[in-house]
């Protein structure tokens, strides 16, 4: 636990290792018109060594986004088109017989990068979609008998449509647990779709994006990031938001307890906490305040709420119960 009173001292280091975030946004707003929400929770997740879960319709710039994160921080890129009849192989890689010598020879997926793109992620069942369970978790693959661990940082960024799109599954709960954010992605205003015609109405290439982070850099921030000072109070605070989606009725939201199925995990207490500091990061602090988790917290909590069949029934969806939750739970 950090010493709050090296906070000053931290709050240097933070403005110090901060610099390269304007020139990123920058860099990504070159291609990338508005979308600010969007932009800043890739980013909260590359500092905070967590994947990041895109849902919205086609057409609002999701896949072109993290393309070109990636190509902002020098990472080894690489894409996966997620179709109905993708195998495991096609992600994570095989093992191929060479007769010539007689042995199995490792052949490697695509998940083999520090950025994956998962692109249209539900659109594949879910044999293929636990191929990538121990890669997220881990950040390694077992082929054969031989595990191989992925290079750092490795982030997986997926995007999806809405699970009522024709041609769509639904992600199995163990996968969707393993991405600390998922965003829903809407469409621009009026004023930021007039700029998009204006700039993408071209049949030119769309301008070169230019790297001004390295992963090492992203590394050392890293290291920065988990040193952001959380008071008790606030730790216990992230404690009764998560587990007021388990046992509602113990913030005093009796009305909830039909409507939640499953709470959130262990694994979102840890993730709140660790977005809370990457998001007091961007804003130049070297501490936590609760509005960071107000801020970030239905990022973390929106797919990790199941809900039940009379919650479905009468049309009520995560957001909405987790607000609820951050409305009732007091603040410290």
């Amino acid at each position: 636990m950090t010493d709050p009173n090296n906070v000053s001292i931290l709050t240097e280091q933070v403005a110090a290792a901060s610099r390269w975030v304007e020139p990123l946004q920058a860099e990504i707003g070159k291609v990338i018109i508005g979308q600010q929400y969007l932009v800043s929770r890739l980013i909260v997740g590359l500092l905070a060594n967590g994947h990041v879960l895109l849902e919205g319709v086609p057409g609002l710039a999701k896949t072109l986004s993290v393309r070109t994160l990636a190509y902002a921080m020098k990472a080894q890129f690489s894409r996966i088109q997620f179709t109905p009849d993708l195998l495991p192989a096609d992600v994570v890689g095989t093992l191929i017989y060479n007769p010539k010598d007689g042995v199995f020879v490792t052949r490697k997926g695509p998940v083999f990068a520090n950025v994956v793109l998962a692109d249209e992620i539900n659109r594949a069942p879910a044999k293929v979609q636990s191929a990538l369970l121990e890669a997220m978790q881990e950040r390694q693959v077992t082929l054969g008998d031989e595990t191989h661990i992925l290079p750092k940082p490795f982030l997986v960024l997926a995007t999806e449509n809405p699970v009522d799109q024709e041609g769509t599954y639904p992600l199995p709960e163990a996968q969707v647990d393993r991405f600390m954010l998922k965003l829903k992605v809407g469409y621009p205003s009026p004023a930021e779709e007039r700029l998009i015609l204006d700039r993408m109405a071209s049949t030119q290439p769309i301008a070169d994006v230019n790297p001004v982070v390295s992963l090492e850099e992203i590394m050392e921030v890293r290291k920065l990031v988990d040193q952001i000072y959380m008071s008790d109070a606030v730790r216990d605070y992230i404690v009764k938001i998560v587990y007021a989606t388990r046992k509602p009725e113990g913030a005093r939201l009796e009305k909830l307890k039909g409507l939640i199925r499953y709470g959130a995990s262990p694994r979102a207490t840890i993730a709140l906490a660790l977005a809370a500091r990457a998001w007091a990061f961007l804003e130049g602090r070297a501490f936590v305040v609760p509005d960071d988790i107000k801020t970030i917290g239905p990022d973390v909590l929106r797919h990790r709420v199941l809900l039940s069949y009379e919650a479905e029934a009468e049309e009520i969806d995560s957001e909405q119960i987790v607000a609820k939750v951050f409305d009732a739970v007091p603040v410290p």
